[in-house]
């Protein structure tokens, strides 16, 4: 996935009211910009780090960018989008990236499923049944380590996806966690249990009830995202 027009260079200032970000640029410019991360953005928004928007030439919006990369404490590139983590793995789908998921016939999105109101990313149609595949995107990582964990903050949504995709496989229907690592330098992924223990137990019990859990690493750069590879995942 190349970014649709180059992105712009500058510097954080803060983050704040979750959704919004200023910066500076390059330039020189004060901008204000759209923060597209409901994360605690642990490890991605430190104070006078180096940042990569998208800038917006839609008069209707209200904000003049967003706010796509930023470089980690240490020197990683991450990528603070999320909504960009759904978009590279169904770019993967489709390109046979993702040998464990290849051979479907049809793929659709946000499906509406379980007994939790939930929607799952992916919905995979296949010869003999269907995969329904939910997407996280990881950007935690650590100084002392080449191993990425998830998430950065409590999510009671991600355990309630955890334990949909749980109830699925005591069915026997096909059901994978995917974890799209969207932070360079990275070779493993592990549940970060000293953040959010429950969630930890939640995916425990998820594979023992059958769910497969796969994570994928990214090639990362300011004009493009691809992802590329598979990743060990750390129970």
């Amino acid at each position: 996935m190349r970014f649709v027009t180059p992105l712009e260079q500058g510097t954080l200032v803060r983050r704040y009211k979750r959704f919004l970000a200023d910066i500076v640029t390059d330039a020189g410019e004060a901008l204000c910009v759209h923060c597209p991360n409901t994360g605690s953005m642990l490890n991605c928004m430190g104070e006078g780090a180096r940042v990569w928007f998208l800038r917006n030439s839609d008069p209707k919006r209200k904000l003049p960018g967003t706010w796509e990369l930023v470089e980690t404490p240490q020197g990683r590139l991450a990528c603070v989008n999320t909504a960009r983590a759904n978009r590279l793995v169904e770019e993967a789908l489709l390109a046979g990236v993702i040998e464990e998921l290849n051979g479907f016939t049809a793929l659709k999105r946000e499906v509406a499923y379980g007994v939790e109101n939930s929607r799952v990313d992916f919905r995979l149609d296949y010869p003999l049944g269907s995969a329904f595949v939910e997407v996280k995107s990881v950007t935690l990582g650590f100084g002392d380590t080449a191993v990425a964990a998830f998430p950065d903050a409590v999510t009671s949504r991600g355990a309630r996806h955890l334990r949909e995709l749980a109830a699925l496989a005591r069915d026997g229907v096909r059901a994978v966690q995917l974890y799209c690592v969207n932070l360079t330098g990275i070779e493993a992924v592990r549940p970060a249990s000293e953040i959010d223990p429950l969630y930890t137990a939640a995916l425990r019990d998820a594979v023992e009830a059958g769910v497969e859990v796969l994570a994928y690493g990214v090639e990362l750069s300011p004009e493009e995202i691809r992802l590329v590879r598979r990743l060990p995942v750390i129970l």
